[in-house]
């Protein structure tokens, strides 16, 4: 199964404090349409951490279910416990998962050498094609390229989420790797550049308000060799990118698809909604863009 091209960070829609299966059907259904080539629940963005283990695999399950093979689920089950995350994995490849996701242990900080263990365990433990995600700004830990070499040699550690914000880190995954490790961007406005060093895809947070745009921007790059096009795109785009931070993710973007009417604005503490300033910011933002609901 190949691991390229768009794979969407999903939010997840609440309603009255439980998880909304109608909005996340439809929010699968709108990126299903846009082309992309995988979906990931219980991530990040999908405010894995705030999930009871009943939700976290009742979602997994959701999606596995719904989206009926038609593209890859990459389900986050990453943990700052290394049985837990083995808990969660094995649960997600009984689920049906074709990839399971995995953040760098956060709050442990642990040497190089424990990162290794951590990831060689979970690997050991569960046969299921596992991707890295390396976010340093979230979990107060950078993965070196060189302990991304000794993992790449682990047979079913098949990529990694590079979110550390560099380019010469990303580059130096590539160059360490000889290009046979898959990488994927972890930041959508590092999504052009990172291609440009050997990235083959993105798993974006964009991309769950415009999944054709960024399969566009990726095909113009990768597939139809057409720098100039994915240039343009990346640059109209750059807003975007930029602004659905304005507030700690997933905040914005749900804000975002509320106002687009496919979920309801609500979080769970201790995520908030944005602040009044901002909130009329995204709003204006999205007209900009013609993304806002047609009344």
């Amino acid at each position: 199964m190949e691991l390229r091209g768009i794979f969407t960070a999903l939010v997840t829609p609440f309603k009255e404090g439980n998880l909304d299966e109608k909005a996340f059907k439809n929010l699968i259904d709108f990126q299903l349409k846009g082309g992309v080539d995988g979906v990931v629940p219980c991530g990040t963005t999908g405010e894995a951490p705030t999930l009871s283990y009943e939700e976290h695999e009742k979602v997994i399950e959701l999606t596995v279910k719904y989206v009926k093979g038609k593209v890859p689920v990459i389900a986050g089950t990453g943990s700052n416990s290394t049985k837990e995350a083995i808990e969660l994995t094995e649960s997600a490849k009984k689920l049906g998962a074709d990839f399971s996701l995995h953040t760098t242990p956060y709050y442990n900080k642990p040497t190089p050498a424990g990162l290794f263990e951590h990831f060689k365990a979970i690997a050991d433990a569960v046969d299921i094609p596992i991707i890295l995600y390396n976010i340093p700004g979230r979990t107060g830990i950078n993965m070196t390229p060189e302990t991304i070499l000794k993992l790449s040699r682990i047979k079913n550690i098949v990529g990694i989420k590079e979110a550390a914000g560099s380019i010469t880190q990303t580059s130096e995954i590539y160059r360490l790797t000889k290009g046979k490790f898959t990488i994927l961007s972890g930041d959508d406005n590092l999504f052009l550049p990172m291609m440009s060093v050997g990235a083959v895809g993105v798993i974006s947070v964009l991309s769950n308000i415009i999944p054709k745009e960024m399969k566009t921007l990726y095909k113009a790059f990768l597939i139809d060799n057409n720098v100039r096009k994915a240039i343009d795109l990346h640059t109209r785009l750059m807003p975007l990118f930029q602004n659905m931070f304005i507030e700690t993710n997933p905040i914005p973007v749900k804000e975002a698809l509320a106002y687009m009417g496919m979920v309801k604005k609500e979080f769970r503490l201790p995520l908030c909604p944005l602040s009044d300033a901002n909130s009329k910011f995204l709003k204006g933002l999205l007209s900009e863009y013609g993304l806002l609901k047609k009344k």
